[in-house]
């Protein structure tokens, strides 16, 4: 019997969380609002990030109004009309969306602000999280075949979190030394002890946490995120993983909002970057690099997108219509 699949609804209900401080009587008129729109796993950092902000000079009267959801429903939602000037993805494909049509610029790695880093403001790997005490004995990406799994990833259709881990499960075999037909089966095994796709990958951890399945994948910083708030989970860190890169950039309406582009610069600086630490993302800065070495852990196997050719190889093969995990999930009855 094929397992139920929530249909995901375009029009997402969308949460602003609003920032706002009054300006100084010295600073004169509100300077514009910034308009900052993310995929769901950023939420949290972003109301860090935007305290410590407008507590510094250039962040003296800023506002802000915030939408966090599913990476890619989110940038369908910024090309349909969705007031953006800050973006923050989980990969650079949804951000393309925007490039595509006109919102950002195709140079958008390049600017003052995020040239070191080409435009990446965080990175973070894969983590299987599992019950405490790991009462299955997941060590391992090849333990989540084994019999009683029952497994928690997002939705490929809308979330980034969820190709991130499953392009991570397939690369894992080919890092272990099977062929790619063989990695091809294990992806196929592993959808089967999917019994969740929650929309987004907070939704994933929500969802778990409830008490849904019982292991889950997950971004490393919403895992140890939600283990240091005290959620009663554990987090396992396979010796094989992929390298999360997750792009920011200004749209045209925020290259022409000062307030903008100074909170954007913010989020690449040093102390922007330490607030990120904070929040249990890995820092691309190079001066908070030795900082993240001994704070994070480092796989044995140790992969990357572009490793893989780049995002225009990897979408085609892996979620293109008759990509390697949209067959999957179609055979699983996981269906747009």
């Amino acid at each position: 019997m094929k397992k139920a699949h929530a249909k995901r609804v375009v029009a997402t209900a969308i949460a602003f969380l609003p920032l706002s401080l009054l300006a100084t009587q010295s600073s004169g008129a509100a300077s514009q609002p910034v308009n900052v729109v993310g995929y769901s796993i950023v939420a949290n950092a972003y109301t860090a990030l935007e305290k410590a902000f407008v507590k510094t000079g250039p962040g003296q009267g800023v506002t802000f109004t915030n939408s966090f959801g599913a990476s890619t429903t989110q940038a369908e939602d910024v090309v349909a009309g969705q007031p953006a000037d800050v973006v923050n993805f989980s990969q650079q494909p949804d951000l393309a969306l925007l490039i595509n049509a006109g919102l950002v610029s195709r140079k958008w790695a390049t600017t003052k602000y995020s040239k070191a880093e080409k435009g990446i403001v965080t990175d973070s790997v894969v983590a299987i999280v599992v019950r405490p005490g790991n009462p299955l004995g997941i060590h391992t990406w090849n333990d989540l075949l084994n019999s009683g799994v029952k497994l928690v990833t997002p939705d490929p259709i809308s979330s980034g979190s969820a190709r991130w881990n499953l392009l991570a499960a397939y690369e894992a075999q080919i890092d272990q030394g099977q062929t790619a037909a063989q990695a091809t089966t294990y992806i196929n095994s592993l959808i089967g002890n999917v019994v969740s796709e929650p929309a987004s990958g907070s939704k994933a951890l929500s969802a778990f946490i409830a008490g849904t399945g019982n292991v889950l994948l997950a971004y490393e910083s919403d895992a140890l995120n939600a283990f240091a708030t005290g959620q009663k989970i554990q987090v396992i860190e396979p010796q094989q993983n992929l390298l999360i890169q997750n792009p920011a950039a200004l749209t045209t309406t925020g290259t022409a909002n000062p307030a903008a582009k100074a909170f954007y610069a913010y989020i690449f600086s040093k102390a922007g970057q330490q607030v990120w630490l904070s929040q249990h993302f890995r820092p691309t800065i190079a001066s908070l690099a030795s900082v993240s070495k001994s704070t994070f852990y480092t796989p044995t196997s140790f992969n990357n997108v572009t490793k893989l050719g780049g995002w225009a190889q990897v979408t085609p093969k892996f979620f293109g219509p008759t990509g390697i995990i949209t067959k999957a999930e179609n055979a699983h009855g996981f269906t747009s």
